[in-house]
């Protein structure tokens, strides 16, 4: 007797002989991901025109292969809440995270970063350098298949229970090297003796990029490698400063009176650790760190010129997506202010460029505002990746496939309450106590003159209030509220 199996396939082997054959479908071939990294790097980039005479050949090449997003912005203008931004696909406003005191893990148990996404869906997940915050605690060992912690450029420097896998070492003959007297904390430039190019804790991580490329994988992969520079301290090889004479510099500007115009607490951001400013102008060594800024730029572009021509070797050259970004800008003295951590142009302009499939119309730039935001869920576009409903950028994917796609406008978040609405023409700022900036940026680039008191200006600011967030989230505890095992990577509420 024939069972129910049997007579299954007995009664479908006819119907199943006089069909034509049609091969299986196979699913589309999946991209792969090369996601660099810089930190701290403005807009002195060649290709978006902040320095004159800039040397970034390879950053510049890039964009003429890709998509440069020539005016977009960090989430936040601080590493930490830019990165746990970027990385979770939540704004700063919506998660809490404000400051590079608080970790996202236990205080976002449930996101769902980048790198955790691209796993689920069948990627292999890896990474060296500095991706999440660079200190212990932000970057968890479950997020990659792999991954190689910082290597950095001053051991002497890092704190024990912060770096705990650092081995430190004691302060090098010569240091600071800038020369400044009263040196604190990690604002040095210069040349470290007895380096070789490829002795830099940056090259580690690019030469961890550069074996991965080398090698064969079945998988598709999510590759990030994040350099340290430009960050301070600022030090690169002296070939790299050779390209900068110091009489031959561009000075950034600081008319007199830039501050007068500002509210309260704009004023406040403006002198955050002021008196770094005030020593490097003090000591005559303004000019001196202007060029370590460019020279630590330069040898940035060559490390990722390092990282591009493995890709270009590589089995990988074809079907990789390229993406470049820096977490924040960074004053070189503007209104009086060295760092980030504020909502001007200098602080939330970065360079970002997408390259490889999936993008059209490549080295035209596209004009729009964006932000960092937008990357998760544009990389969920073009590699084909489960969508997720709970993200707050929009995919940059129109634009990718039509440069003049129309586009809402972008915001940046600086600590609770304070954003910053950005479109082609303006820059609107207000402030959690209710301090108003808005600049022209066709008219005004430099953003010197606040016309936020001018009466013919309060429709326009009604407008461009609503793009910013309707609430703020309450900022999460720091980091000082939790044990934290470095050895199990857990943390503990005390």
């Amino acid at each position: 007797m024939l069972t129910r199996r049997a007579l299954f396939s007995t009664a479908a082997a006819p119907l199943l002989a006089a069909a034509p054959k049609r091969p299986p479908k196979r699913p589309p071939k999946r991209p792969n991901v090369l996601f660099i990294s810089v930190d701290d790097m403005n807009d002195w980039v060649g290709c978006l025109r902040g320095y004159p005479g800039v040397h970034t050949p390879n950053i510049d090449r890039l964009a003429r292969r890709g998509a440069l997003f020539a005016d977009a912005h960090c989430a936040s203008p601080l590493c930490n809440p830019s990165r746990t931004a970027l990385l979770t696909g939540r704004a700063a406003s919506t998660t809490g995270i404000y400051n590079n005191e608080q970790y996202w893990r236990p205080n976002l148990p449930d996101a769902v970063t980048l790198p955790m996404h691209f796993r689920a869906n069948g990627y292999h997940a890896a990474g060296a350098g500095k991706v999440f915050h660079h200190v212990a605690g932000f970057n968890p060992p479950d997020q990659w298949d792999e991954f190689q912690l910082q290597v950095f450029d001053d051991p002497w420097y890092r704190r024990d229970e912060w770096y705990p896998w650092n081995r430190k070492v004691p302060n090098p003959p010569g240091h600071p090297f800038n020369g400044l007297r009263n040196f604190q904390g990690e604002f040095d430039w210069g040349v470290l003796p007895g380096l070789t190019d490829n002795e830099y804790g940056d090259a580690r991580a690019v030469e961890f990029g550069e074996n991965f490329l080398a090698r064969r994988h079945e998988k598709p992969f999510f590759l990030s490698v994040g350099l340290w520079h430009p960050h301070i301290p600022m030090f690169a090889p002296q070939s790299y400063f050779d390209l900068y004479p110091e009489d031959k510099l561009k000075m950034p500007e600081l008319p007199p009176g830039d501050l007068d115009d500002l509210p309260k607490t704009g004023r406040e951001l403006a002198a955050f650790r002021r008196q770094e400013h005030e020593r490097i102008v003090r000591e005559g060594k303004w000019r001196q760190a202007v060029r370590a800024y460019l020279a630590a730029i330069s040898f940035a572009d060559a490390l990722i010129g390092r990282l591009l021509a493995a890709l270009d070797r590589s089995a990988y050259a074809k079907d990789t997506v390229i993406v470049f970004w820096s977490d924040n800008g960074w004053h070189l003295g503007e209104k009086e202010h060295w760092h980030k951590s504020t909502l001007w142009q200098r602080s939330t302009h970065v360079p970002m460029i997408i390259a490889g499939p999936g993008v059209r119309a490549a080295g035209k730039p596209r004009t729009q505002p964006v932000t960092l935001l937008d990357l998760y869920p544009t990389l969920i576009d073009l590699c084909g990746l489960t969508s997720r409903p709970d993200l707050d950028g929009k995919s940059l994917l129109p634009l990718l496939r039509q440069p003049n796609a129309p586009r809402h406008p972008a915001v940046s978040t600086y600590l609770q309450g304070n954003h910053t609405v950005i479109t082609e023409r303006w820059r609107y700022i207000r402030y959690n106590d209710g301090g108003e900036e808005l600049y022209d940026r066709k008219q005004d680039p430099g953003e010197f003159t606040n016309l936020a008191s001018k009466p013919e200006h309060a429709t326009l600011k009604q407008e461009l209030a609503r793009a910013m967030p309707k609430s703020s989230a309450p900022p999460q505890p720091d980091r000082d509220a939790f044990h934290f095992d470095f050895a199990t990577h857990t943390y503990k509420r005390k």
